[in-house]
């Protein structure tokens, strides 16, 4: 757990998972920075719409909205590539999906370490899940105390960053309790990997979203073109 003391930079892509973060280390920091990374998403403009109103409901005035153009011109994932179709939701399938960004979180990663460093920071929070998440390689604990040691060999001597993942291990409706019992913005949240209007319902995050509400027995405050929510004994 974070040092009460310290900055802590928030890597926020403005959905659920990183908003119930983002409300976790705002309880542990006594200061925090918002981060956002547009890396060619197909919602991108509706991710950082996001962004900046989580950024807004808490006056959060240390905020940056930057852009990663590697994983934008890579490609190689339905959110990045028009030419890739975002593949409807199964939530019981165990391969990677389409949505899956090749190796994104390090490139997330590695600009909050750098801005951390610049500003004094101890800590870099991401809303990282495995349990419950659509099968991404990135989103596994041992990526991210990995990625620690990456950060003890490859900043200064002096200092002391690590990365946080107090929800990698919960599930989404844990999450959205969580988000519930701290009083986090929901409603200001979007997951959404195809529509940036109307939430589709039918792609993995959307599936995944609507299924933690349903078992969380929390209606879900943003609206949909369609809901595809699997039953709780799914």
């Amino acid at each position: 757990m974070g040092d009460p003391g310290q900055k802590a930079v928030v890597l926020v892509s403005g959905g659920l998972d990183s908003c119930v973060t983002a409300a976790i280390a705002r309880l542990r920091h006594q200061k925090i920075l918002f981060l956002h990374v547009n890396y060619g998403q197909r919602t991108e403009a509706r991710e950082k719409q996001a962004f900046h109103e989580l950024a807004d409901h808490w006056n959060i005035r240390e905020r940056m909205d930057t852009v990663t153009d590697p994983l934008r011109n890579v490609g190689g994932s339905s959110l990045t590539d028009p030419g890739i179709e975002v593949s409807p939701a199964d939530l019981k399938s165990r391969a990677i999906p389409t949505s899956y960004v090749p190796f994104r979180n390090a490139h997330l990663l590695a600009a909050a370490t750098s801005w951390a460093e610049v500003s004094g920071a101890g800590a870099i929070y991401i809303g990282a899940v495995e349990e419950d998440s659509s099968g991404y390689p990135d989103c596994r604990p041992a990526f991210y105390e990995a990625f620690n040691t990456v950060i003890h060999l490859g900043t200064r001597p002096d200092t002391r960053i690590r990365i946080e993942t107090p929800i990698i291990e919960w599930t989404k409706k844990d999450i959205v309790r969580k988000g519930v019992e701290l009083n986090a913005p929901l409603h200001l949240t979007w997951s959404c990997y195809r529509n940036a209007h109307t939430a589709c319902g039918a792609c993995d995050s959307c599936a995944l979203r609507l299924r933690g509400f349903q078992q969380a027995r929390v209606t879900d405050p943003i609206p949909y073109a369609a809901s595809t929510a699997p039953s709780n004994d799914e």
